[in-house]
């Protein structure tokens, strides 16, 4: 109060001028802080909500399941083929062996490349006890061993409901033992469709370009020869 002059209007104005400057200059500065805030703490919601969306997706892979086959198988079909067989000792049934053990693998392919981008996913953004045990499984299924996921599942629930703000599961609530989820007829059909169309879309090109060729050569032979 003692730098404030109200002595003549000159004076009242002066001071005026910086109060009103000095206003100015401090709401600035908090709107600045403020914008810095604020975008640190968007850029940190994109992150989590990320990383949400990753694990969740990691979870419905890897916990899909409740029945049939709970764990990953980590064979390929050179290793169905040539795996011994004791019981077909003959060549037919050693046939008809192989020709299960082809029909059956692209299932178990199909499952074991989704459950393998999940661990990576779970390696990149999980917690530790979560990279913990994506690490462990990753080693199983690189050694040709079957892995479990039903403890890296409960993991992942757990840290999704928590984040999430849900209240944990009641010790009560008995859940089965989740394996990886089983893919679905319609994704495959998909993915068969679209490769019959490349290969028909190839197809109609190739001919597209062969019937242009035979015009242009029979415009050719029906032109008139040139005056001599």
């Amino acid at each position: 109060m003692r730098g404030l002059d109200f002595s003549s209007w000159q004076a009242m104005l002066s001071t005026l001028i910086g109060l009103a400057v000095i206003t100015l200059i401090g709401v600035g500065i908090r709107l600045l802080v403020m914008q810095t805030l604020q975008q640190r703490r968007e850029r940190e919601n994109r992150q989590i909500n990320e990383r949400l969306r990753t694990l969740i997706a990691a979870y419905k892979t890897l916990g899909g399941s409740f029945t049939g086959a709970l764990d990953v198988d980590p064979r390929h079909l050179r290793d169905l083929r040539h795996a011994p067989h004791e019981d077909h000792p003959d060549d037919a049934a050693l046939r008809l062996a192989d020709a299960v053990a082809t029909a059956g693998s692209d299932r178990a392919r199909r499952i074991r490349d989704a459950v393998e981008a999940a661990l990576s996913d779970i390696i990149l953004l999980g917690t530790d006890e979560q990279v913990r045990l994506a690490a462990h499984a990753a080693t199983e299924l690189a050694q040709g061993r079957a892995v479990p996921t039903a403890a890296l599942v409960v993991s992942l629930r757990d840290f999704i409901r928590g984040a999430l703000d849900l209240a944990p599961i009641p010790a009560s609530v008995a859940i089965p033992r989740q394996g990886p989820a089983r893919p679905s007829a319609a994704a495959k059909g998909k993915a068969d469709g679209a490769d019959k169309g490349g290969a028909k879309g190839g197809g109609g090109g190739m001919g597209s370009s062969g019937m242009g060729g035979m015009g242009g050569g029979q415009a050719l032979d029906d032109a008139p020869d040139p005056p001599r």
